[in-house]
């Protein structure tokens, strides 16, 4: 569907943003890419959206290596869209029906239709209850949910989320990971940029490590996580769940269920 071939892309004539990366989301269906900050995180996924053009390497998309003309990223990014850290930075509109719906119309979709894939895409975010109220009127993880309804509305296969429990209190938190769950039981690949390691350990069935915008290691969260030479070189906290583990001596995935039922 989706993946990188030791793509490189330079800022300016020497300064790398990424250097060889290699990404599939065939990997797992929610994948997590780690790293501290300039680690090329954001670079990767501009490049995976078609934003930027790799100097070295390539994209692929549904097997088709992208060219990156006109109708080559309308097709990639009527499969692959982002939601923004920020949602506030990718809506547009007053009304939450009209900004959910705002892309199905830019396909030409005939109206009931488009109202139909809104009304289910309000559903499936479980926005009913403010699906009424103004825009301005909405908390920042309402604000968070009706922009990914607007990704879920163009009918993507892949969605990047960067940073997407930035500014979300504990509940809201909670409520995005059963939303996330959700989405990827019903086939959604999701791929989240995060500095939250326990966000990432909970939520993730495989994942990268970015160190100096290379891969510096990629696997199951659980392998990859508990190597503490390896988050200690990417400057990465190990994990509370696998910490505790250690220190009690009780098999990790044991007590994260244990950690998950009390939530």
């Amino acid at each position: 569907m989706l993946a990188s071939h030791g793509i490189t892309y330079h800022f300016g004539q020497s300064e790398k943003g990424i250097n060889d990366v290699n990404f599939s989301v065939e990997k797992g269906q929610i994948i997590g890419i780690i790293g501290e900050n300039g680690a090329g995180k954001s670079t990767l996924f501009k490049c995976l959206l078609g934003i930027m053009k790799p100097s070295d390497g390539a994209i692929t998309h549904r097997g088709n290596t992208l060219s990156y003309d006109k109708r080559s990223l309308i097709r990639l990014r009527q499969d692959v869209n982002m939601v923004l850290q920020d949602p506030e930075r990718q809506i547009f509109y007053n009304s939450v029906f009209e900004e959910i719906s705002m892309g199905p119309k830019n396909l030409g979709l005939k109206e009931e239709v488009l109202i139909a894939r809104t009304k289910r895409c309000i559903e499936e975010v479980d926005a009913c209850g403010f699906s009424d109220m103004p825009i301005q009127h909405l908390s920042f993880g309402q604000k968070k949910r009706v922009a990914i309804a607007g990704i879920l509305a163009l009918n993507c296969e892949v969605i990047l989320l960067d940073e997407p429990e930035t500014g979300l209190d504990p509940k809201m938190k909670r409520d995005l990971i059963k939303l996330l769950k959700k989405l990827a039981s019903n086939g959604k690949k999701i791929v989240i940029a995060s500095h939250n390691m326990d966000l990432i350990y909970e939520l993730c069935d495989y994942i990268y490590i970015l160190h100096k915008g290379r891969v510096l290691t990629e696997g199951i969260p659980e392998t990859v996580m508990s190597n503490d030479s390896i988050m200690s070189k990417a400057h990465l906290e190990v994990p509370l769940v696998l910490k505790l583990s250690k220190m009690l001596n009780v098999e990790s995935e044991v007590l994260r269920k244990h950690l998950k039922s009390d939530l």
